[in-house]
């Protein structure tokens, strides 16, 4: 039930972090796989080889929110995953308009175009899809001084819910990841931060920052045969911090 084979995927932002995780769980699991950047993705690419995968590249920088465009058009995906996103950190009073945008375009406005052309593709030939979104903590939390971050993922949370309720009769699940705090560089900062590391961990019920690849597995289920009934649903893997 949990396998892909068969099955070919592209993964947004697969040269590093979660990304990268994300993609070499999908080719562990048989899905050939598309790694999406707009860097390099040579690393990526490696380590599916060494496990046997099988993954090509393309450069892709979605700062153009319509970059995917054109990109599944008769090339036989089954499978997206929407991981690329960005950050920037200021207190809202010093917030500018260009760390506003470009974290909207990137992780929002991006996210639903690359979904739209994925689904035109699958619907015209009459096939069905997966699509996993990854959210965050921030889909449901406030956060601190990240505020188009917070509004891009609350965002998400709700274009999974839309668009899973228009395709789910067309065969194509959408869902979405909510990762809790783990070791990226998105979250360098607060890593490096001792007090913020330590108030971050004194909450987490697991007692530790995750891992890219403790997301990687929870991929794998929603894009599998085992996920089909699975429609709408962002799903928390955070180490039990929203239990809290």
């Amino acid at each position: 039930m949990f396998s892909l084979q068969g099955h070919k995927a592209l993964v947004t932002g697969a040269n590093t972090g979660l990304g990268q995780a994300i993609a070499l769980g999908l080719a562990q699991a048989g899905a050939k796989v598309t790694c999406a950047a707009r860097r390099d993705c040579a690393e990526t690419l490696a380590l599916i080889a060494a496990a046997g995968g099988t993954a090509d590249a393309l450069t892709l920088d979605f700062a153009d929110p319509m970059a995917a465009t054109g990109s599944f058009d008769g090339q036989g995906y089954s499978i997206l995953v929407n991981n690329a996103g960005i950050i920037r950190r200021a207190d809202s009073v010093e917030f500018t308009e260009s760390d506003w945008d470009d974290v909207i375009d990137v992780n929002l406005k991006a996210l639903f175009f690359t979904s739209q052309a994925f689904a035109k593709d699958c619907i015209s030939r009459g096939a069905p899809g997966r699509i996993v979104n990854i959210a965050s903590l921030l889909s449901f939390q406030g956060g601190i001084r990240v505020p188009s971050y917070t509004a891009s993922k609350h965002g998400v949370a709700g274009l999974t819910k839309l668009m899973a309720n228009e395709w789910a009769a067309k065969g194509i699940n959408v869902n979405a990841i909510a990762p809790g705090y783990i070791e990226t560089s998105n979250t360098e900062a607060l890593r490096a931060d001792p007090d913020r590391n330590r108030a971050i961990l004194d909450r987490i019920p697991a007692g530790r920052w995750g891992r890219a690849e403790d997301i990687a597995g929870t991929a794998v289920y929603l894009c599998s045969q085992a996920a089909s009934y699975v429609h709408g649903a962002v799903l928390n893997v955070d180490g039990g911090w929203l239990a809290r």
